[in-house]
């Protein structure tokens, strides 16, 4: 396992071109994060309004996906699920195709182990190098470049890669061969999926008892309870802002693949099917394009 430390460099000529497809909510800030520190960059999304704040800031925007990708060095791909990436991936028109032999890809899409292993399967057999790289950190880590970065892969394509992954974060780990990204990935999902209701729990449980729940989360969002969720999440939900850093309807496809890659691994897993489950019935009230912290008002 290699662990990158801040600040090591690897060298990586300014001159290549990067492509990157998907400029959502944290598409975008990564996207310019790369544009801010002198490298090219090339997009395509399927919505090209999602692109025009990173068009007007220097980005050139590609028609197809098969343009993009025989233009680019460097494909990164940061989209919504699985079927999306077999989409841009694969066919005639697809990345595999129209890439040159020698490009990198870099998946930072969250999607099943089991496709990142078949994308690097694919690849190699062009000559292509082929990473999963699923992030977490939100729209948050995606804006200030402090996103952790989970890789699967060779580590000869790591190492090259590094320098751009030390541009959008900055906990960035090989986890192990092709697949392992995601699978960190998962697990890091599984842990926020409980945490999720521990978090609207004690906040309603500090209103029940007549306390200030915003006093409340300045005590135990620096001790032992201490997390993302609670310290960036729980004031959202105090303030009644629900606007997505990560959607609802994305954390429900990500539930869904790690509740089913845990029963192919046979392992039982309660807090996460609790979780999706009260996510779906947020969904199914309106919920699913709203931010993960408007679980809470299921809990008012």
């Amino acid at each position: 396992m290699y662990q990158a430390k801040r600040g090591y460099k690897y060298m990586l000529s300014k001159e290549v071109t990067i492509g990157f497809v998907g400029t959502g909510v944290m598409g975008k800030s990564m996207a310019a994060n790369l544009m801010d520190a002198g490298y090219s960059v090339i997009v395509y999304s399927r919505t090209k309004q999602k692109a025009q704040e990173l068009l007007k800031n220097g980005a050139e925007w590609m028609d197809t996906i098969a343009k993009l990708a025989s233009s680019s060095d460097i494909i990164i791909t940061m989209v919504g699920y699985p079927s999306d990436l077999e989409d841009i991936y694969y066919g005639e028109y697809g990345i595999l195709e129209s890439a040159k032999p020698g490009t990198f890809t870099v998946d930072m899409t969250t999607s099943k182990p089991s496709l990142a292993k078949e994308i690097y399967k694919k690849a190699k057999e062009k000559n292509i190098y082929a990473l999963d790289a699923p992030v977490s950190g939100g729209d948050i880590g995606a804006k200030s470049g402090k996103l952790a970065i989970m890789v699967g892969g060779d580590e000869e394509a790591f190492t090259n890669i590094l320098p751009l992954f030390e541009i959008m974060g900055e906990n960035i780990i090989l986890q192990g061969s092709a697949g392992a990204g995601q699978y960190t990935k998962m697990a890091n999902q599984i842990t926020i999926a409980s945490n999720m209701i521990g978090v609207c729990e004690a906040i309603m449980y500090a209103k029940k008892a007549g306390l200030d729940p915003e006093r409340v989360l300045q005590s135990i969002a620096t001790g032992a309870a201490a997390s993302f969720s609670l310290s960036k999440l729980g004031p959202r939900m105090l303030e009644g802002d629900y606007e997505p850093g990560f959607y609802v309807k994305h954390f429900i496809k990500d539930m869904t693949i790690a509740l089913e890659s845990a029963e192919e691994l046979g392992l039982v897993t309660p807090g996460l099917s609790l979780s999706l489950k009260l996510y779906k019935e947020l969904a199914e009230k309106g919920g699913e394009d709203s931010g993960t912290q408007a679980l809470i008002k299921l809990f008012e």
